[in-house]
């Protein structure tokens, strides 16, 4: 027992015991968490059923209440706040409905850069706008690019806390190819694009 406490009183024993306890908190520290694919990219399923059902419920428990929107059109500037963003969903959804005319949406994530709190996608979306039948329009799509920022909140839910989008062509979203463990929609058909 003597000898055992004589090694631990030498410095080279406390430095390696420094070194191992150290390099136990290292590990920890940098300790990969496993990236929530699937949670991550539900995120795009309930954005997709929140328009194609124009529930704009839905669309408020994506976005975290400091959300910023920034839009493709020129004349609108930056919008913030959730309830902001709602009021801009809000009149879309409604010219939606008095036209008797539905959606559908797709994403195509290309790129995610995730780290604990915050994971940000890069990709292309598709819209289908089919008008009401008695309109007699034939059904148009049209596609853009977006940036989306989703942030865990004070419930460790992913929220949205930027977005941003700008025009795109449709060949853009078609000529997407999948990417592992990334969204990849429904996968609309090109045949039916104009």
């Amino acid at each position: 027992m003597k000898k055992i406490l004589t090694l631990l009183n030498t410095p080279w024993s406390s430095l390696l015991l420094l070194a191992v306890g150290l390099s136990g908190i290292t590990l920890n520290v940098y300790a990969a968490e496993p990236i929530p694919h699937q949670t991550l990219n539900a995120n795009f399923t309930k954005l997709t059923q929140a328009f194609e059902q124009l529930d704009l419920t839905a669309i408020g428990q994506i976005y975290t209440d400091d959300a910023v929107y920034i839009s493709e059109t020129q004349d609108r500037g930056i919008i913030s706040g959730k309830e902001n963003i709602l009021d801009l969903y809000s009149r879309f959804f409604n010219k939606i409905k008095t036209k008797h005319a539905k959606l559908e949406v797709d994403f195509r994530v290309l790129v995610r850069y995730s780290e604990p709190n915050s994971a940000t996608y890069i990709g292309y979306y598709l819209v289908r706008f089919h008008p009401g039948k008695e309109s007699g329009e034939p059904i148009s799509e049209f596609a853009g690019k977006f940036v989306t920022v989703f942030t865990k909140d004070n419930k460790q839910q992913w929220k949205i806390s930027v977005d941003s989008n700008t025009h795109a062509a449709p060949h853009f979203y078609y000529d997407a190819k999948p990417v592992p463990n990334l969204y990849y929609g429904r996968q609309f058909i090109a045949a039916a694009a104009k």
